[in-house]
């Protein structure tokens, strides 16, 4: 692991689990500090903090909130700002998934879906903007590879996503030159855990990537690193990790 954030610090949201959890260690083993965000992992989020900690104590803070709460987005900047006293990377992580096939959407479904792919991003960057400006901060939106290419049956998911990488070409606008926005696009990293792909449907999935298989929670997390570490002419870009899939489909 490199150094290159030393003395940098990160907020991630949805860090306690999963691909979080993998940026989480990524960017702390390359010198960060970390504010990570969970909503309801709170005992996956305690483990990942005292690893953490063990390595390098006191380098990683928690803070929990609900995401669709609007004005508890602003107090976990604030909570990260009075913690480290200074907010140098913003990750937008936290993601909702489940199928909204048409005839079936609620509203409740949209303002979950929306809510925490888009909104909570949204808001969150606009909370941090005036704080990243002081450092020459970096936004890194995780989006998806189904922002460009629907997945059937989940219309309200791709639609958000869709919006995210708008969102991170918008930002890229308003917020430069002393602000980069980029996304990462994941295509199949890790399976839902609620049984959803059955092992037919992951294969038709894998046989789709040019690869040939699933990729990695790190493989996200060394994208992430890129653009925060090692990235400094980029900007308002969607970079898709995904195998090749997206090319394929």
């Amino acid at each position: 692991m490199t150094t290159a954030l030393t003395g940098k610090v990160v907020l991630i949201t949805g860090a306690a689990r999963r691909v979080g959890a993998a940026i989480a260690r990524r960017l702390h083993g390359a010198g960060a500090n970390l504010m990570l965000h969970y909503h309801v992992s709170e005992r996956d989020a305690q483990a990942l903090q005292a690893e953490l900690n063990a390595s390098r104590a006191d380098s990683v803070a928690l803070v929990q909130a609900d995401l669709l709460n609007a004005p508890g987005l602003v107090e976990i900047v604030r909570n990260t700002l009075v913690r480290f006293e200074r907010i140098d990377a913003l990750v937008n992580n936290a993601s909702s998934f489940y199928p909204t096939p048409v005839g079936e959407i609620t509203g409740e479904q949209w303002d979950d879906l929306v809510g925490t792919n888009l909104k909570a991003p949204l808001f969150l960057s606009q909370a941090a903007a005036p704080h990243l400006k002081k450092f020459g901060g970096v936004i890194v939106n995780i989006a998806d590879i189904h922002a460009e290419r629907p997945l059937k049956s989940y219309l309200v998911y791709s639609v958000a996503k869709a919006g995210l990488a708008g969102l991170t070409r918008a930002l890229a606008r308003e917020l430069g030159p002393e602000v980069r926005v980029n996304a990462v696009a994941p295509g199949p990293i890790l399976w839902p855990e609620d049984g959803s792909f059955d092992a037919v449907s992951r294969q038709r999935v894998i046989s789709h990537t040019l690869l040939k298989r699933v990729g990695e929670p790190d493989d996200i997390a060394r994208a992430v690193y890129y653009f925060i570490a090692e990235a400094p002419y980029v900007t308002g870009q969607v970079l898709a990790v995904d195998g090749g899939r997206s090319v394929n489909l």
